[in-house]
């Protein structure tokens, strides 16, 4: 049937698999909302469209769909910018799908009018695309997804005029097949095997483009008697009993000398960036081997490295079935008491630098459920937990790297939360970081969610006081006066609570799971 176009956007993606829409209707995409509830789609209300936007990111890493929200012209479309640019660094499958002026050059002064809103979409996304008619459209819908199937997972926008989504359009077509990830061929394969293979000290590097091959590590690092580390997105893919793993540590300055003793890097999917290492280079002499989806990842390989454009995961499950198995008498070239030793030398340095978060870590982990997502903010307490705390399985702790966006953490685990409902989930993110998109509780309010917010309160921007102490620049503006935070919970309609003791935080973030709202949960030096 004949319907507006806005109205068969929302069929199209319920064709398409889309369960939950996040967003703000505004007088410029209300067609946007006209077909939401008849095509079965759930919307999600957001305070904020950074809100809506760092909500999509969530449900797309809890869920493993593409997460979708539904932007305003111009200014709504803005304000989600920065949670698109975190997706985008982060390989994060969102959809921003907006409305846009029809006509712009000749005619100034419309509401919500830029410049061109396509372009400034197109900094932060993969692709940022308008189209008006219905065919384009839903051709431009399709092209996303099959790209978020096949391709690295990063943000696409779709902007739609105004006039086109309210003009008569038949239905999108049946949804195509969508392309399968590239995998690497019997040569190519083999070719890394004989490398592991003739290698005696190999290292493996695991990064979130791994997580799902992580069932078939512990036979992986069996058959080679490799080390490994992961990257803070790869965390939970190597368990944490495994002898020879050296843990989430690469930014440690030590961990370059660790890459130095290796005579075979092999790294799938991590790009190895600023945030995974925080120095220019990983530290090692040899060979390194590369498998990544995105080819720009390959670009700075040296001569004698191999890069493979491929699924990392899926090289993950084919070496397992075709390795031969590793001769036990064949001597271990690493020393696990030496790992051991530095996981414990690194973890007291953590330590040292943050004072009480090992031991906030350790509360926390003891009480955590094993199925938990979490969510953490740019802040101190996540900085080295993401160290220090093992996770029991891979992808259920999301953080935001690269970009480093603050006030990720709650919107994003309120996403988490939908894409998952009954299983546990949990925000960590600190006091400064809470004031970002603190308006995003009455979200989660309203959905009933029960979510334990932890805030990490120390009263100041500490991580930026301590670096300017380090420069030798005397700390200003720093310090900020906050707000009751318990009060403004409760406000919201909320729980509030603020533990006086490590054991009091425990019950009550293990009372916050049973809750029928999120409860924020405040933690000071206090603790300790």
């Amino acid at each position: 049937m004949t319907k507006p176009l806005g109205a068969q956007v929302s069929h199209a993606l319920k064709a398409r698999g889309v369960e939950v829409i996040f967003g703000i209707p505004g007088v410029h995409n209300i067609e946007m909302y006209r077909g939401i509830e008849e095509a079965g789609i759930t919307h999600v209300l957001a305070r904020h469209e950074q809100g809506a936007g760092f909500m999509a990111d969530g449900y797309a890493r809890a869920t493993g769909r593409p997460g979708v929200c539904y932007l305003i012209t111009g200014p709504g479309f803005l304000n989600a910018m920065t949670a698109l640019g975190q997706a985008y660094s982060d390989s994060v499958s969102v959809l921003a799908l907006a409305s846009c002026l029809d006509e712009t050059a000749a005619r100034r002064g419309q509401l919500h009018q830029m410049r061109d809103q396509r372009a400034a979409g197109a900094t932060v996304c993969d692709w940022s695309e308008e189209a008006g008619k219905p065919a384009a459209v839903y051709a431009l819908i399709d092209r996303a997804f099959g790209e978020f199937a096949s391709a690295r997972p990063r943000p696409k926008a779709l902007h739609m005029p105004i006039a086109a989504l309210g003009a008569p359009a038949e239905p999108a077509p049946e949804p195509p097949l969508r392309p399968e990830r590239p995998h690497l061929t019997h040569d190519q394969i083999y070719a890394v095997i004989d490398a592991l293979s003739e290698a005696e000290k190999p290292l493996f590097i695991f990064g979130g483009g791994a997580v799902s091959g992580a069932t078939h590590v512990p036979e992986l690092l069996q058959q080679t008697g490799a080390a490994s580390f992961v990257t803070y997105a790869g965390r939970g893919i190597v368990p944490a009993d495994q002898p020879l793993f050296f843990g989430s540590s690469l930014a440690r300055p030590e961990s370059a000398e660790v890459a130095a003793q290796a005579d075979l890097v092999v790294a799938l999917g991590t790009e190895l960036s600023e945030v995974d290492l925080w120095r220019d280079e990983l530290g090692h002499s040899e060979r390194m081997i590369r498998v990544d989806l995105d080819p720009a990842v390959l670009s700075d390989l040296r001569a004698g490295d191999l890069g493979l454009v491929g699924d990392a995961a899926a090289l993950i499950r084919a070496m397992t079935i075709a390795i031969p198995a590793r001769n036990d008498d064949r001597p271990p070239c690493w020393d696990a008491e030496e790992v051991a030793a530095a996981r414990a030398r690194w973890k007291a340095q953590v330590r040292a630098e943050r004072p009480g978060v090992v031991e906030l870590s350790e509360a926390l982990r003891a009480v955590m459920p094993a199925e938990a997502m979490i969510y953490s903010d740019m802040t101190q307490f996540a900085y080295g937990a993401l160290e220090v705390w093992d996770m029991p399985r891979p992808g259920h702790w999301h953080h935001p790297s690269g970009f480093g966006t603050l006030g990720y953490a709650l919107p994003a685990a309120i996403g988490g939360a939908v894409g998952r409902p009954g299983l546990p989930t949990c925000a960590i993110l600190g006091d400064y970081g809470l004031q970002y998109t603190l308006p995003e509780l009455g979200t989660a309010v309203e959905l009933g969610l029960p979510l334990p917010i932890l805030v990490w309160d120390n009263g100041a921007l500490g991580e930026i006081r301590e670096n300017m102490v380090s420069a030798q620049i005397e700390p200003n503006a720093v310090v900020a006066r906050n707000p009751d935070f318990l009060a403004l919970a409760r406000a919201y309609g909320a729980g509030a609570v603020e533990p006086a003791s490590l054991a009091g935080l425990q019950r009550a973030v293990m009372a916050a799971f049973e809750a029928d709202e999120p409860t924020l949960i405040r933690m000071t030096q206090a603790l300790f």
